[in-house]
Parts: C-alpha cells; structure tokens; sequence
C-alpha cells in the first residue's frame, strides 16, 4: 500500500490537492494520503493533519513577519513526516513554504514531487536549478514551465493544465440563473477578492467602491461575490456595512456563477485563469505591501502579472496594480467591458486564443502517474 503525503497552502491548491488525490485513489484504491490541506482535500479522503484555513500569506515582506509561524509549522509536518514516513511528498503551490519542506523531506530521504512549480519562467535560471536540486520529479502545467525546467536539468513531465479539467459548469445557464437567483435579463458583475484574509482586506473595499460606481452607471447590474471556504462571512460583512451596494453572497458551483456573469473584477491568481477557461471578461486587480512590490519589479522578468496575459503574450485583459487599484479606474475598466461590445468581443476572441493554449484533457490523471511512478521506488512499492 502506498503513502502518500500532500502539503497545499491555500484554497486553490486544496482543491489541486483534492483532484490528485481523487485520481491517486482511482488508480490505487488502498492508498493512504495525509497532509496539509483544507476541506476539498478532506472531502476527497485526504487525512488533513493541519488545516490550511487560517494560513494564507502573500508577498515577500509578509512572509518575512510570519516566519516564525512557518518555522514551526513547517516542524510540525517534518516530524509527521518522520512518524509516518510516506513514499513520497507532493508539494502543491505556496513554494515559498513548500519548498523548505521540500528540503526537510529530501534530507529523510522522501522524494518529492513538485506540482504547480515554483514560477521559474518568472523568477529566473537560478531558482530553476534550486527547485531541481530538491525534488525528485516535476509535473509541469505549462509548456513553457517544462521549457525552463528541462533547461534547469530537472526530471520534468509536461501534464498540461488541470484547469482543463475542472473549469466547467455543473448545470445549464437557465437552472444557474434559478440555482443562484439571478435575473437573466439584467448584466451580472462577479467580484472575486481572492481567498486569503489579505487579499479581501487590501482588495475588497476598492472592488465594492468600483461595484457602487458601476451599478449607478448600470442600475440593474446584479453583484454576486463567491465566498472561499477560508474566508469568514462576518469579516465580509464588516466591510459591506462601509458601501451602499447590494451583494448576493455564494458558496459552491463558482463555474456555473461565473458561466452567467457578464464581467467579473478578480484578484490576480489562480481565479484568473479559472474566469479565462469560463471566458468571462475580467478586470484583474493587485496589491501587495510597497516593499513587496519594489522587490518583485527586480526578480520578476515578465512584463504582466495574470495568467491569461502571461500565456497570451500581452495584455489581453485590463491589469491594474498597486496605485492603479482604486474605485474610479476599476469601474472605468469595468464599464467599458459591459457597455463597449467591440472590447467585449475582441476580449472574448483572446481568451479562446489562452484556451487553445492549455493542453488537453486528463493533466489530474498524468499527476497521478508521476507521482505513483516515483512512489514505486519508496518503502511501499518494494
């Protein structure tokens, strides 16, 4: 029987790390997984030994004053790790923190398995070579990402995208607009904050302040805001009661939501491309401490900060950072989307371009095989 041990960090990896262990349990019924996760890793079988809910951290200076934090949590899993002694360790995004785990686990003599890498198409050659150094085998998700990888001589699996397989809609737009209460004949706007209690705290009130501009400018645009698992619905309200805006909340079926909505602003991330893959228009929005900021105009070698116009080339959807991100310059975007149908189609015609990009179907499955091939080689393959 393989052991299998997964580490995420965030609601979008958790839900990576419930699709792998879904196609890890399929492929090896008996199988037995543990790890760091939150509630779509648990409703998937996976025996969560610290919940990710109250975890979420970004940008270089906030993982500066959260080290201890990490530190010990990080101690915490390695000696999990020592008692349990998996096969092998899957590391799901959050590389800041993975990667340190990475390390512990390579010293035990755990292989590790990295997938949804470290950027290093981004970042640069020398934290290429770094990540192949540690882990045992990478599942890469882009083409250009194996690129990078390969050239860093690390052993590397293009998967293709997962995102291929995930990002559908669950029901027919007629029984989303019931499902959700929405009204088919008026526009639809989805704000999408992110995930993590910084994120909503930097980003929310200015998406709300755009929100209340765009529906005086559009009377019956209806506001629907998709709540993670990790976010408190009292923190949300707290910052409602600042703004004279209408918003419907939601939990669950976010395809479907998003496979009504007209526009969506979102917070740049995984949700960005999950929008593109739902060719819905968005505004993407980012923020992070000056500090933080300043540092990664010197480390980052690419000219955008969201996925789709990374993967495109060039800017396809409206990218807002740092002093950019306030209410009138988001609903001027906004707006233009929902009113201007030359933008519209072209944003539209683009996306489909990012789609075409993505790979095939069935990137969860070849995950799967990459990391029951390297735990073949561990304790419980002999």
């Amino acid at each position: 029987m393989y052991k299998i041990m997964i580490s995420v960090g965030e609601a979008s990896g958790d839900l990576h790390g419930a699709s792998v262990a879904n196609a890890l349990k399929l492929a090896c019924p008996d199988i037995k997984l543990f790890g760091m996760g939150g509630q779509a890793m648990r409703q998937a079988g996976v025996d969560i030994v610290y919940d990710i809910a109250d975890l979420g951290v970004i940008g270089l200076v906030e993982v500066v004053k959260n080290l201890p934090r990490l530190f010990k949590l990080r101690d915490k899993l390695a000696e999990i790790m020592e008692h349990e002694r998996p096969d092998a360790l899957v590391i799901i995004d959050y590389p800041g923190f993975n990667m340190r785990l990475a390390k512990v686990a390579k010293k035990k003599g755990i292989p590790v398995i990295s997938y949804i890498s470290p950027s290093v198409w981004a970042w640069g050659k020398g934290r290429a070579k770094g990540v192949a150094e540690t882990v045992e085998a990478i599942a890469a998700i882009f083409p250009f990402e194996a690129e990078a990888y390969k050239a860093a001589g690390a052993n590397v699996t293009y998967v293709g995208h997962p995102l291929v397989d995930i990002v559908k809609p669950s029901m027919e737009k007629a029984d989303a607009y019931r499902h959700f209460g929405a009204d088919p004949s008026k526009p639809v706007l989805l704000l999408m904050p992110g995930s993590r209690k910084q994120e909503i705290l930097s980003l929310l009130p200015d998406m709300l302040g755009a929100a209340e501009k765009i529906v005086k400018k559009v009377p019956d645009c209806q506001v629907f805001l998709p709540v993670a698992s990790t976010i408190s619905r009292e923190m949300l309200q707290n910052i409602f009661n600042n703004y004279r805006v209408s918003v419907k909340l939601t939990e669950g079926n976010n395809y479907d939501l998003m496979n009504i909505a007209d526009v969506g602003i979102a917070a740049s991330g995984t949700v960005t491309l999950e929008a593109a893959l739902m060719k819905l228009p968005t505004v993407i929005v980012y923020r992070v401490v000056p500090l933080t900021y300043m540092l990664g105009k010197v480390l980052v070698k690419i000219p955008h900060i969201s996925l789709p116009n990374i993967i495109a080339g060039r800017e396809i959807v409206p990218e807002l950072l740092q002093g950019e991100v306030n209410p009138d310059k988001i609903a001027r975007y906004t707006l233009e989307i929902l009113l201007n149908k030359g933008m519209r189609d072209q944003i539209l015609t683009d996306l489909a371009e990012v789609n075409s990009k993505l790979g095939e179907c069935g990137a969860v499955r070849r995950v799967a095989d990459v990391i029951l091939s390297i735990a073949a080689k561990g304790p419980g393959g002999n």
